[in-house]
């Protein structure tokens, strides 16, 4: 993963362009589940304040271009995931792709529904994988362009305006790494809750199994 003390420097050398390319790559591309999304966004919206230099374009615009690209991102992986279909499941392991990501995505949207297209966009990794498996398991378009702009909505707009207004205060503005490992740590979250649900449940029925083994009542 690239480190995130070098965003600030890709920003200010590759500006609005970059930020865009890697928001699309993150959302819409297989290989873009390495890219550091929110702590790009958050640096972004930095970068569009007073406080930043205004070395991006305003916040209107930042957001703007990050929404479009976020939204385009999902439904080209959405379209992928409808062509390629369940041969995606059965590609094998490589350095840029892994079958369980997939498999992690799946599970999380077979669980959330439609609102996991929302919610998947605060989940590194899953928020780039979430949209193919929409494709995959053939959700409704409509239902699906819906909650994408409401997801992109929430996330390219509201975590690029988060950065815009905490870089005014100055504990933020003289420790962004900082401020960005925060955001990165923030959004792991959910993947970590989501891990011990899942051992729990998975204990249960181990021991319900276990249970039913050892219980000497007979039928």
């Amino acid at each position: 993963m690239f480190a995130l003390f070098n965003i600030e420097r890709w920003l200010e050398q590759g500006g609005l362009a970059l930020a865009a390319l890697i928001v699309f790559a993150e959302s819409g591309l297989l290989i873009g589940f390495f890219l550091p999304g929110d702590s790009l966004l958050f640096v972004a919206g930095f970068l569009s304040s007073d406080a930043g230099n205004n070395v991006m374009p305003p916040l209107p615009v930042t957001a703007g271009v990050i929404f479009v690209a976020a939204v385009v991102g999902d439904q080209v992986g959405y379209l992928f995931g409808r062509k390629v279909g369940p041969s995606l499941f059965e590609r094998e392991k490589s350095r840029l792709f892994n079958p369980t990501n997939v498999e992690r995505a799946h599970a999380f949207f077979e669980r959330r529904g439609s609102v996991a297209i929302v919610m998947a966009r605060f989940i590194p990794i899953v928020r780039t994988f979430t949209p193919i498996v929409a494709g995959v398991a053939r959700m409704n378009y409509r239902t699906f362009v819906t909650f994408n702009v409401i997801g992109g909505l929430l996330w390219g707009v509201g975590v690029t305006t988060l950065g815009y207004f905490l870089g005014e205060i100055d504990f933020v503005k003289n420790n962004l790494e900082i401020a960005a490992v925060v955001i990165v740590a923030i959004s792991v979250l959910p993947i970590v809750f989501e891990f011990m649900r899942h051992r729990k449940e998975v204990a249960a029925v181990a021991a319900a199994a276990a249970a039913d083994l050892t219980d000497p009542t007979p039928d």
